[in-house]
């Protein structure tokens, strides 16, 4: 049996409310196919507008076989192109990120404009015609200050995504902050493992003392059923709500994407050891209520966001290999925030820079475990891992339909 079709068997039989076979979590042919159905059909989070300030900015990612280079052009558009010359193929953009005038090829300096457009190549005889050979172009969407690019021929529309996500996000003016500081970390695990650890709580007492000074553990929090009955959260979002903000839990259709408005514990403002703002100018000129909370954002398979009154914190979330993926994490602030005087980049931190490390070594323990013969898929708690549950039930038709071309009703029976 080829793997396309042992996938579909697996999948079709899967008990549902289970874990997955150990062969979606550590095979590489699972991986390629993983690829191939997720990551190169579906809208990737790739970064944040202001992360390109002025023409010419740059930065460049890798999503599986495909380098990609971002950039503003002479105009101000943010464009996505693949980051592959046109004469031999080498990588025109080497660097992680950066700002030019044009964008040269180091190999035979092919030199395209910040639009694609090849307008330097020499010695290439009187019948070549540069017209033909510019960038090829990715599809790439802006929307409330985060960049998302999409790798297929066809992409999927994003204005279902636009139309959900930025009447909530609109109001904290991401386009006009800065990242304040940025990490990456590879976690040896499948990136599907990292998903589902984020996607529950149910670990966090136990893992998390610095989160949980602020963050709730509880499942109409963190999961994704019956945040409408928890009166706090209720109270929040109509406290929200009358100041201008958006809040009310919204999951899409497909359930690929989620955006809420929750409360933190007690009367803590934001993610730092002491409850305490961790930046003194506001993340938003316009978003002044005290108190706001966290807006959360996740969007199947790149990216989970925490919005707060004095700062972002956004998840970016790569593939690697079957049994590797790198976590970036970026923490945001006012375009005119100064560090040293309006926040301390240590305090700034610490809460998420500690949890992601523990999420680590949480990830690569379960990876370690499901690695072993003996393993076996278990239960999820239906109490705290409702959201658990809902991402799987999210890959698995998403999969599926894709393997066979039959489109299959959404699950939304944890929402």
């Amino acid at each position: 049996m080829d793997a396309r079709n042992e996938m579909l068997a697996r999948l079709q039989r899967r008990k549902p409310g289970y874990s997955l076979d150990q062969v979606f979590y550590i095979d590489p042919q699972f991986y390629r196919l993983d690829l191939d159905l997720i990551w190169y059909r579906d809208w990737l989070f790739i970064g944040h507008d202001c992360e390109l300030p002025k023409p010419g900015s740059y930065f460049t990612v890798q999503i599986g076989d495909y380098p990609v280079v971002v950039v503003r052009d002479a105009k101000g558009a943010i464009r996505a192109f693949h980051n592959t010359c046109r004469h031999r193929g080498s990588r025109v953009c080497t660097a992680a990120k950066g700002t030019a005038a044009k964008l040269v090829c180091p190999y035979h300096q092919w030199t395209y404009d910040l639009d694609g457009r090849l307008v330097f190549a020499r010695q290439m005889g009187a019948d070549f015609d540069a017209s033909q050979f510019g960038l090829k172009p990715v599809a790439c969407e802006s929307v409330a200050g985060y960049l998302f690019i999409c790798l297929a021929d066809a992409p999927a529309d994003f204005a279902p995504f636009r139309a959900q996500v930025e009447p909530y996000l609109a109001p904290h003016r991401l386009t006009e902050t800065k990242v304040a500081f940025e990490s990456t970390i590879v976690e040896k695990g499948n990136w599907k493992l990292v998903w589902e650890n984020n996607r529950e709580c149910y670990h966090c007492a136990g893992n998390h003392p610095e989160l949980c000074k602020t963050f709730p553990e509880a499942p109409t929090v963190t999961g994704v059923q019956a945040a409408e009955s928890d009166p706090e959260i209720v109270a929040h979002w109509q406290k929200c709500a009358a100041a201008g903000l958006p809040s009310r839990f919204e999951l899409a259709e497909t359930g690929q994407h989620r955006v809420t408005r929750v409360p933190l514990l007690r009367d803590a403002v934001s993610y730092t050891m002491t409850g305490k703002r961790a930046v003194k100018k506001n993340l938003s000129d316009t978003v002044t209520t005290d108190r706001i909370g966290s807006l959360l954002l996740f969007h199947y398979p790149t990216t989970w966001n925490h919005v707060l009154g004095d700062h972002a914190v956004t998840f970016r979330v790569l593939p690697i290999s079957a049994t590797q993926t790198a976590v970036t994490t970026k923490w945001l602030v006012h375009k005119d925030a100064v560090e040293g005087v309006d926040y301390d980049l240590a305090e700034l931190t610490h809460v998420w820079t500690e949890t992601n490390d523990q999420d680590r070594r949480i990830v690569e323990e379960n990876a370690f475990g499901i690695a072993s013969p003996a393993y076996q898929p278990g239960p999820y708690s239906e109490e705290h891992e409702g959201g658990v549950m809902q991402f799987v039930d999210w890959y698995c038709r998403f999969a599926e339909e894709r393997l066979t071309g039959d489109a299959k009703p959404a699950l939304r029976s944890v929402a």
